[in-house]
């Protein structure tokens, strides 16, 4: 029997375990999709107890604790945080085979030294431990970073984001890593939503142009788009239903802005015109601007209507879509590329129904400008556990070029989530490991070197220039 989650956890071959310790395990982290705020980091906060770094804001925790039948005051309410902490506690040993429980643990093990189980035996103990720590420089956030070997942070901003702390942060001489923007359009992009009006009025109070049509609108956001690449954006995320290709002449997508901002309804139809049209414009000025584009979706959000009206989104309510069409897919990234003004793309599914068609699209649309232009995302979300991300690299190594691949994010609200990077190294260690070891690939080191830090840092930083 193997011990608990020790050094060679998910390491079951000799070639895994030596590409993890010897190549995988110290290279640096390039985070370039997350949820954390850059205020925290300029104002270096530390946490009182683990609670407030852990459970504060983490929908995949809440998720599992209402599935232990936990009352939501012990959750999002009122309860301390060791009412909330001691549930956790309670639920965390039910969730055999969840990633939760991996990283977790990791995370105890990594940031507090501890290397038991936590349930609720020792919940006291995990509890004071890490409450002692939190209380140290050592685990203020700046540190928790430099000490996780962190290089470059992407944070999630809005086009209205004045980008204070990013600018602030960006004056620290001595800071030891990078934390720059990402550009997240997603409120200008989604028509439908009710608070679509109000936002487009505080884009043209930002930006100081008057929106009142779909020619003004570009212009607010190309005087924003220039704004964060001046304050060192170069990456764009949309969280999308699925990537619209609905086109339609530009007199089209003017009438349709002008009656939704004039309070009318407007069709479905209309709908995925305007976000086409507006995807297909940005998606131009991404490649002017040489940035990245990132596309999310496959993602059904908010479905407990009681729970969104009380609570709000981003709670832990959303669920796989079954819905993106793979045929639009194709036919947005063409519409950009034969005008040659496809930027570099990254491409996730929530759905890893979509693996297989993803991984023969991007094969479509590479070029010679950059290696990989096309990318696979890492498995995301509801697939960011062992059998999700084997899975998913496993079909693109089928399908596509596994060693253009550019790796781990974090997609995390939390400070102690750079051990996700972690798991996917000892995830991605193990499949090679065992392709080797099987005959499949040559047990060749220079190569295998090669392979294991590209995955894991080198791709990273030359797709995306940091």
């Amino acid at each position: 029997m193997k011990n608990f989650m020790d050094q060679d956890f998910l390491l079951d071959t000799d070639t895994a375990k030596h590409l993890y310790h010897d190549y995988a395990k110290n290279m640096p982290i390039v985070d370039y999709h997350c949820h954390i705020n850059p205020q925290e980091i300029y104002e270096d906060k530390k946490f009182e107890n683990i609670t407030q770094v852990w459970l504060g804001g983490d929908h995949y925790k809440w998720r599992q604790i209402r599935s232990n039948g936990v009352d939501e005051r012990l959750i999002t309410g009122d309860s301390t945080d060791r009412e909330k902490f001691d549930v956790w506690a309670a639920t965390l040993p039910k969730l055999i085979g969840n990633p939760l429980y991996h990283w977790s643990h990791l995370e105890l093990q990594k940031y507090f030294g501890f290397n038991g189980h936590l349930c609720p035996d020792s919940a006291d103990e995990v509890w004071n431990l890490t409450k002692e720590k939190l209380a140290t420089d050592e685990l203020s956030v700046r540190n928790i970073i430099r000490n996780s070997n962190v290089e470059v942070i992407c944070t999630t901003d809005d086009p209205i984001d004045s980008l204070e702390w990013h600018i602030k942060l960006r004056e620290i001489k001595d800071l030891g890593f990078k934390v720059l923007p990402a550009w997240r359009p997603d409120k200008a992009t989604n028509i439908e939503k009710p608070d679509f009006t109000d936002y487009i009025s505080k884009l043209s109070d930002v930006s100081g142009i008057n929106i009142k049509d779909f020619d003004t609108l570009k212009k607010a956001l190309l005087k924003r788009l220039d704004f964060f690449n001046e304050n060192g954006c170069s990456v764009s995320d949309h969280g999308v239903d699925f990537v619209y290709y609905y086109p339609a002449d530009t007199a089209t997508v003017n009438a349709v802005l002008k009656k939704r901002l004039a309070g009318e309804d407007i069709s479905l139809t209309e709908q995925y015109q305007y976000k086409t049209a507006l995807l297909l414009a940005l998606g131009r000025e991404y490649h002017r601007l040489n940035w990245v584009m990132q596309l999310h979706f496959g993602c059904k959000r908010n479905n407990n209507t009681a729970m969104f009206n009380k609570l709000g989104p981003d709670t832990g309510f959303d669920a796989i879509s079954g819905y993106a069409p793979a045929d639009q897919l194709a036919d947005f990234l063409d519409a950009l590329n034969i005008s040659h003004e496809l930027p570099k793309t990254i491409l996730y599914s929530l759905n890893p129904n979509d693996d297989a068609a993803i991984g023969t699209i991007i094969g479509c649309f590479q070029d010679s400008s950059i290696a990989g232009k096309v990318q696979q995302g890492s498995a995301w979300w509801f697939n960011d556990h062992y059998e999700g991300m084997r899975a998913q690299m496993k079909s693109l190594a089928a399908l596509g070029c596994l060693g253009n691949f550019n790796g781990m994010l974090t997609d995390s609200r939390s400070f102690l989530s750079y051990t996700r990077h972690e798991y996917f190294r000892r995830i991605l260690c193990g499949l090679i490991g065992e392709w080797v070891e099987c005959g499949q690939y040559p047990n060749d080191e220079k190569a295998l070197k090669e392979l294991v830090e590209n995955i894991s840092y080198n791709n990273v930083m030359r797709y995306f220039g940091f």
